[in-house]
């Protein structure tokens, strides 16, 4: 703005403006920016971490099954000098553990065709091809490892090459990496597929997206959760269409998702998430002079309090607490504001009204947040900053679908990352 323009504005318009100005930044905990770019000043702030006076220190439990024993007894009293014998009884009265890795170095199993002539009839015979001669050199365990460090590790191709060299003694080229992780991403094509078709079952859906560039452009990773599958999606857009892609049809009773268009409009009912909300309210509290943004604030700690108890409540207590939030949120948002951020956080909740407390309606299975799908968004988020992107549609397709299988598999069996690759390139 120039000299000029700021000439022309009243006196109200120009305290406006140094109001606006000097409002305060956004941190973590009032928009969606991470915790690592709130102002040093802030941190500063913060409680310290440790323990706290009081608490009750931990310590490593000891090893129930221990590979190797190892007993200490004396051999002559300290007092006397006199020799003690072996068979004296003696009591333990103290453990310590000693923890390391073996070294370890890849096994080579070299198959070797043996031809021989038959003596009767002077024949040469050849042993038959043995069983993936013609395929890769390398096995099960090694593409899980490769796999797990690539997509969950994060490490690009450089960084992988050199801890399986200087871990295990393996040196591969970073095409026979590329290679090796495209037969593994293969093999995770009958599990994406499996939860695919339960997500495109399910009654409930939730959905986020994120950033990311593919072959260098612009791209975005999806995530689509459900109550027993979660499926990643790796798409050139952010567009309504790869929900319908992913999808295929099925319209769910109820969708929760913020409040992006996008993803909108996808299920019979939507759930607006209101930890979205709470955090552009709490910047309103925090740089406004409004009542109104404390009062929403009020109003979404009713609402959260609400989805806590949900399922302990009878439905005559659940119609009579929901028409009260209806109530207090009607007359909240009739109140005139004096400040732009509670005008627009007005036009917000007017917008989603009917998308707020339809968790009421659902106890127990529709949650008042999008926060899973943002868990489940955070490791590709990681992977993201750490290696900047891929340099393949195929690469970010392939690990798309490597955490759909790991991701599944820990909701419905609480497997860990590695347990689940190797029994899946394994099968």
């Amino acid at each position: 703005m120039s000299r000029s323009d700021l000439e022309r504005l009243s006196k109200e318009e120009l305290i406006e403006l140094v109001l606006k100005l000097h409002r305060p930044e956004k941190t973590s905990r009032t928009s969606s920016k991470p915790p690592a770019s709130d102002r040093k000043e802030r941190r500063e702030k913060a409680r310290p971490g440790g323990a706290k006076p009081g608490h009750e220190g931990h310590k490593r439990a000891l090893t129930a099954n221990p590979d190797q024993v190892v007993e200490h007894r004396p051999a002559s009293c300290s007092a006397c000098g006199a020799p003690l014998p072996t068979d004296l009884p003696a009591e333990v009265i103290s453990v310590h553990e000693r923890i390391d890795l073996p070294l370890v170095r890849p096994t080579v199993e070299q198959h070797r065709r043996l031809c021989v002539t038959c003596p009767a009839c002077r024949t040469r015979v050849a042993a038959p091809r043995p069983a993936g001669a013609d395929a890769t050199p390398f096995g099960p365990r090694l593409h899980a490892v490769a796999t797990y460090l690539k997509t969950f590790q994060a490490l690009s191709y450089e960084r992988l090459q050199a801890a399986l060299s200087d871990l295990f003694g393996l040196r591969l080229s970073q095409g026979g990496l590329m290679n090796l992780l495209r037969r593994a991403q293969g093999c995770c094509a009958e599990g994406r597929d499996a939860a695919l078709a339960r997500l495109r079952q399910a009654p409930v859906v939730a959905s986020d997206e994120t950033g990311v560039r593919i072959e260098g452009a612009n791209s975005y990773h999806w995530v689509f959760r459900c109550e027993d599958a979660v499926v990643h999606h790796a798409a050139p857009s952010r567009a309504a269409a790869v929900v319908g892609e992913v999808m295929a049809g099925h319209r769910p009773a109820v969708w929760i998702s913020d409040r992006y268009s996008a993803q909108q409009g996808h299920g019979e009912r939507h759930q607006t998430c209101l930890a979205h909300l709470a955090r552009d309210v709490a910047y309103a509290v925090e740089a406004g002079e409004d009542l109104i943004p404390l009062r929403l604030q009020w109003w979404l700690d009713k609402a959260f309090g609400l989805a806590r108890g949900l399922t302990a409540l009878a439905a005559s207590t659940l119609a009579r607490k929901r028409r009260e939030l209806e109530q207090d949120l009607d007359a909240i948002l009739k109140a005139p504001a004096r400040c732009d951020l509670a005008q627009a956080l007005q036009t917000r909740m007017r917008r989603a009204r009917d998308q707020l407390l339809t968790f009421v309606a659902f106890p127990g299975t529709v949650d008042v947040t999008n926060n899973a799908c943002e868990r489940d968004l955070r490791p590709a988020v990681i992977q993201r900053k750490v290696t900047n992107g891929y340099r393949a549609m195929w690469a970010a397709k392939g690990e798309a679908d490597v955490r759909t299988v790991v991701a599944t598999a820990a909701l419905r069996t609480k497997a860990t990352p590695f347990t689940t690759l190797l029994a899946t390139i394994t099968a």
